[in-house]
């Protein structure tokens, strides 16, 4: 894992002259871990906390462990948040579930007979393509762009509300999370419970959809899922067709692309 370099060690030290800034910065450090200790034993009662790469005790990009710590945890709410999207999508394209208009103006339906839910991806069209994934964007930069940091001050996992925020031109009806405002009157105590059940649920779709991922790729790999998923030969983690950008781009760019994407 990343250490100190000797540069940060020796400002560290100079820092750790500050009496009042070091004890600090260990009380909030140790609230920090503690609450994530905290978390884990309630999360996993007979893994408790469990941390071989020592990831708590790190610091990256210049931060803080507090804020680091802070990283790490909104990092594993949002990659189960997005994991469990995943999973049940996966289950309902699975099962030709789709909606019953037309994709696109022309008439073009959604490409539920495709196959795989790879497949019908790459039925898609590359502009059809272009636009989840942008809009994608618009959600990642607007969750770090706008409220509280997670890092400064702000909670991990909570989404910033579209009505709080002035950098959209327009009214928004629903927010991103909870839309219908069913958790605005719930108790700490039943928010915290139901972040338990969030990160256990999102820990397991994590597992869920790469075990999907895996036996569509490398049959056999997931025994549970042997015959249940068909093959795929398509590249998984390539959301779009580098035959498409090396119609836009230079081929240095397209290569640099499909690197960064895959």
């Amino acid at each position: 894992m990343m250490k100190l370099s000797l540069l940060s060690v020796l400002i560290g030290s100079a820092v750790g002259f500050t009496a009042t800034s070091s004890a600090r910065t260990s009380v909030s450090t140790k609230a920090a871990i503690d609450d994530l200790k905290s978390i884990a034993e309630k999360s996993n009662p007979v893994l408790k906390f469990y941390d071989p790469l020592e990831l708590s005790s790190t610091t990256i990009w210049d931060n803080t462990n507090d804020q680091t710590i802070a990283f790490l945890r909104h990092s594993e709410i949002k990659h189960g948040r997005v994991a469990m999207a995943a999973f049940v999508g996966y289950i309902v394209q699975s099962n030709g579930i789709h909606f019953p208009w037309p994709m696109s103006f022309d008439g073009t339906p959604f490409p539920y007979a495709a196959g795989s839910p790879p497949e019908q991806w790459d039925a898609l069209s590359d502009e059809a393509k272009w636009q989840i994934i942008l809009f994608i964007g618009f959600l990642e930069w607007f969750s770090e762009a706008t409220g509280t940091h997670y890092m400064r001050g702000g909670v991990p996992g909570a989404y910033p509300k579209f009505s709080d925020s002035d950098v959209i031109p327009h009214p928004v009806p629903l927010n991103l999370f909870d839309p219908f405002g069913f958790s605005e009157g719930k108790s700490a105590e039943a928010k915290a419970n139901g972040l338990i059940k969030e990160l256990n649920n999102g820990r397991l779709a994590m597992i869920g959809i790469m075990g999907f991922i895996s036996e569509q790729r490398v049959e056999g790999s997931v025994p549970l899922l042997k015959g249940l998923v068909a093959h795929y030969d398509g590249e998984t983690m390539a959301p779009v067709s580098k035959s498409y950008l090396n119609m836009h781009f230079c081929s240095y760019c397209t290569n640099t692309l499909v690197a960064l994407i895959t």
